[in-house]
């Protein structure tokens, strides 16, 4: 196979030959001749990187050669001049012996390896490494023992920046064989003198490494085989299919070594995510810097690498060098052998290819330092080619990955059968199509395994019987053509595939789809809803979700403070299940039920954690907000929680549409419940509009019938929820979107449902006054965690009037008593102004939300300003007001209270003031959350006024 980018002529990808321990000591000199070759064994293994000249346009440049901006040369250099060269590696030592010392009498293998050994100008010199450190009292290697792990990937003399993107990895036509025979030999961690027997497990990791690297290599040059030519009527690199099937066609094994490299780095990548999210990135163009850390950051926070928390476990390099007898002498003898094959790179000729290898290694090794390193000395150990080289080669290995799939579907486009060339030398550029000179009868692995698959599922689902699968896994396991042309095509499409197979086999027994009603209807798409859907879809059912507005998330779309449960991590921070339930009781007040809280706060831990594991979201990082007496409000490292919640939770549930597992109508609005004489409830009539625009009402029925639908802050009409229950709010700006019109409180009602705490509207302290639409009832939240990481509230006297940190409820009664009529009948004045407020947060608090304030201040809700004079005038009060109010804070933080009670002080201003970097908005009391509704018991069924529950409803 081919290795750094070239073609390898007759190479193979075997398993490492254990005939070479692994040696310390200095290897002679090996010297090189000027021998004759007779024809056949030149033209057997060339050494020139000629890349094809039949595929070449007579202008092109060498493919081996290197891009740069300006088109200069790397460097230059007579490869076929003779010199001595000393080799710090045993297997180029090795091979050096086994031609011979002598000139004249050598024995090389090809005029390729000749001129291998002869070359005189590596790129990089042998880097000479300083003793190792000796090992502790305990017989321990020091934590630094493996901070030189790239030590001999080092830049030489004349190096130059190479542009990446101008270089991709592509077929050079060089050959070199003898490079990779020569890394597979230094695979070899003998520890006790001996190379013989099997590979011990290190030496199987690092095997499957240099595999999965070479792996890698080669689908890269299948996917880059033929260069752009005018004479051929090629505009860009193509690939070629058919080399990709004849190097891996019968050896799977090699793809899954690919894979399992690819878990290795993607294991370091989520190790060293902490320290590389917040890397500085420094090359001296500011804008290419900024963008490569917006990139870094997206790489970091993407809900796929969150996905693939399960993966990480595959490999656990805590395993390795557990062996206690020759632990020291594994842990040396593994840094030796990756050295000795770093040190080989400098023998490859080819410019292209030995960019590849040494960046490719020099990623790996930044990968084994990251498993390896305590994660406290990252910043030290890492250097910033280590980072660009790591990054780089975790996203060769996830191309390659994409390029299996990409390579086997050209090739199926175009076969029906596995055919393989049968010459010994494998494809190179030289040729347009390829005819093969024999086929081998052997049907493609995809196309059984789509078969296999689609048997497999019809008989999960019972649409076949047992004999009927085993006849049809008898017909695949034989290559049945029918059956198999019919799985290439239908194979991913189940209700089609049922439905062909009587054109294979009339005599089979096949059952059909049911096309009847669902499972469960769901109405409202918040995560309530969503979340329904989805547990009901994990377990077999099928669902109906319906929703009448254009897009799915409701409310929940603009949570942005997080979710609240008691974990057992939250351990660290004292907190504990009754504390979390005493909290609740504590907010709820008179109205608090117990049941339902217990199976709030109980459940919390099981429901953050299915979020995580099952949704893919990250709730990595915790905090104290309103309410709480400890920290157990989760949320993202960056994003809204809202947002990250429904954008994952939405993609899970579609992806059972092309099942027909879900069923999912928007813009349609549920009209009516239907019942049965005894009063169960038994599906839906909704108005859905149709493709023609015009209003069609239908009828959907099931055994249950899920209400999610939210509350009734935003519906100030005549005869509202609002107006009936709480009139003095009429008035009030709101959070909630235009769609919050209690519709399930109205459908529950209607089949005699009962309503609890109707009157309980939650009022928000904090919502943003946009100061460019100051009067729109409609407002963005200023979620908890503007206060929980530090902001203060300040009237328009200049005081702090409240523990910030108190729950809504009495933050909100803080600001209403403002008013004298408020403090004396506890209930807001229809006809009063709604009051505002300044929230103010120092440069360090808005560290602490930085994606909320960054969100904030491009909305302009947010005004950033420099000292506490400007904040003054901003606020339109004096300076020495501001001053004192803010002084006051600094020292109850200093003193661990204040008058209010509060006794966390996060985001404290700096002692002087002046230098302080302030952020501040306007906000205002708004309507953000209706706590009353339909009756229900701890199961979620909804219940009558009688507290019976009313049967296939729920809530």
């Amino acid at each position: 196979l081919p290795f750094f980018g070239g073609g390898y002529g007759t190479g193979k990808h075997a398993k490492p030959k254990p005939s070479i321990s692994m040696t310390k000591s200095t290897p002679t000199d090996a010297e090189s001749s000027t021998q004759q070759y007779d024809e056949k064994s030149i033209e057997e293994e060339q050494f020139e990187c000629n890349g094809g000249t039949d595929e070449l346009d007579d202008d092109a440049e060498p493919l081996c050669s290197l891009a740069t901006d300006d088109s200069s040369s790397f460097f230059s250099g007579d490869s076929a001049t003779s010199s001595s060269i000393p080799f710090d590696s045993a297997a180029l030592y090795s091979l050096s012996k086994r031609v011979g010392d002598k000139p004249g009498e050598q024995h090389w293998e090809s005029e390729s390896q000749q001129k291998t050994f002869a070359w005189k100008q590596p790129s990089d010199p042998v880097v000479e490494v300083s003793e190792e450190p000796c090992e502790d009292d305990a017989g321990n290697l020091p934590e630094t023992f493996w901070l030189d792990m790239c030590s001999q990937i080092k830049g030489g003399d004349g190096m130059n920046v190479v542009n990446l993107q101008l270089n991709p990895e592509r077929n050079t036509g060089y050959n070199g064989t003898h490079i990779w025979n020569a890394i597979y030999e230094e695979n070899c961690l003998a520890v006790d003198g001996s190379a013989s027997g099997p590979m011990c497990y290190e030496e199987r990791v690092l095997y499957r490494l240099l595999s999965g690297l070479h792996t890698s290599t080669t689908l890269s040059i299948a996917k880059n085989y033929y260069p752009p030519s005018k004479k051929k009527g090629r505009i860009d690199w193509e690939p070629n299919p058919q080399y990709f099937m004849d190097k891996f066609a019968d050896h799977p094994e090699h793809l899954r070594n690919l894979h399992f490299s690819y878990v290795v780095l993607l294991r370091a990548l989520k190790k060293a995510s902490p320290f590389l999210y917040n890397y500085e990135i420094k090359t001296g163009d500011i804008l290419d810097d900024e963008m490569a850390t917006i990139l870094l950051k997206r790489l970091l926070d993407t809900a796929i690498l969150r996905s693939c928390h399960d993966v990480f476990s595959a490999f656990d390099e805590n395993l390795m060098f557990k062996e206690q007898a020759n632990s020291i002498s594994l842990q040396e003898n593994f840094k030796g052998v990756f050295h000795n094959v770093s040190s080989i790179l400098d023998c490859v000729q080819c410019q292209q290819c030995k960019l590849h290898g040494k960046m490719a290694m020099l990623g790996y090794g930044a990968a084994l330092k990251i498993l390896f390193l305590p994660e406290d000395i990252y910043a030290l150990s890492l250097s910033r080619n280590e980072i660009v080289a790591f990054l780089n080669t975790v996203a060769k290995m996830s191309e390659s990955v994409r390029e299996i799939r990409e390579l086997t579907q050209l090739y199926w486009s175009t076969h029906t059968r596995l055919e393989k060339t049968t010459s010994s030398d494998q494809p190179v550029l030289g040729g347009g199509n390829m005819v093969s000179s024999s086929s081998v009868d052997l049907e493609g692995v995809e196309i059984l395994d789509a078969a296999v698959e689609a048997v497999s599922k019809l008989a999960k689902q019972g649409l076949i019987n047992e004999s009927t699968e085993s006849k049809l896994i008898q017909k695949a396991f034989q290559r049945h053509p029918e059956l198999m042309v019919l799985s290439k095509h239908y194979g991913k499409n189940l209700r089609k595939f049922l439905n062909f197979l009587p054109s294979i086999d009339s005599e089979l027994i096949l059952g059909g789809f049911d096309d009847g009603e669902p499972d469960a209807i769901v109405i409202g798409t918040g995560l309530a809803g969503l979340t329904a859907t989805l547990n009901i879809l994990d377990r077999g059912g099928r669902v109906v979700l319906i929703e009448k507005e254009h897009r799915m998330g409701g409310n929940s779309n603009k949570a942005s403070s997080g979710i609240n449960a008691c974990c057992p991590q939250n351990s660290t921070y004292g907190d504990f299940l009754e504390s979390f339930k005493e909290d609740t009781i504590r907010s709820a007040g008179n109205s608090a039920k117990l049941l339902l809280i217990e199976t709030l706060v109980e459940n919390s831990e099981s429901a953050v954690r299915w979020l995580i594991e099952r949704v893919g979201v990250d709730l990595s990082v915790l905090a104290q907000l309103g309410g709480h007496g400890h920290k157990r409000t989760h949320r993202p490292r960056s994003g809204m929680v809202g947002a990250e919640i429904i954008y994952n939770i939405q993609r899970a549930v579609k992806s059972y549409e092309k099942s027909g597992m879900v069923k999912i109508m928007m813009d349609t609005r549920v009209t009516a419940l239907k019942k049965k004489n005894d009063g169960a409830v038994v599906g839906v009539e909704v108005v859905s509009k149709a493709e023609d625009g015009k209003n069609k009402t239908l009828t959907v029925m099931a055994p249950n019938v899920i209400l999610a639908t939210g509350g009734f802050a935003s519906d100030r009409s005549h005869g509202s929820y609002l107006e009936k229950y709480r009139p003095e709010l009429m008035k009030m700006p709101a959070t909630a979107g235009e769609f919050s019109t209690g519709d399930g409180i109205t459908l529950g009602t209607s089949v005699g449902a009962g309503l609890v705490d109707m009157e309980k509207v939650q009022v928000h302290p904090t919502g943003w006054v946009d100061p460019s639409d100051p009067t729109n009832p409609g407002k963005i939240l200023a979620g908890e965690l503007m206060r929980g990481v530090g902001g203060i509230v300040i009237n328009r006297d200049g005081n702090r009037f409240c523990n910030e940190l108190g729950t809504r409820a009495y933050v909100t009664d803080k600001m209403f008593s403002h008013d004298p009529h408020y403090i004396k009948t506890k209930k807001w004045n229809i006809t009063n102004e709604i009051p505002t407020f300044s929230l103010v947060l120092s440069a360090s608090a808005a560290e602490g939300a930085k994606k909320h304030v960054d969100h904030y201040l491009n909305k302009g809700l947010l005004k950033k300003i420099e000292g506490l004079e400007d904040l003054a005038k901003w606020m339109n009060l004096p300076l020495s007001k501001v001053k004192e109010t803010v002084e006051q804070y600094q020292r109850d933080a200093k003193d661990g209270r204040d008058q209010w009670g509060k006794t966390s002080f996060s985001g404290v201003p700096i002692d002087n003031l002046m230098d302080e970097t302030f952020f501040a908005g306007t906000v205002t009391p708004v309507l953000h959350y209706c706590m009353g509704g339909l009756t229900i018991n701890k199961e979620g069924n909804v219940l009558d006024e009688n507290q019976q529950v009313i049967s296939g409803l729920h809530a």
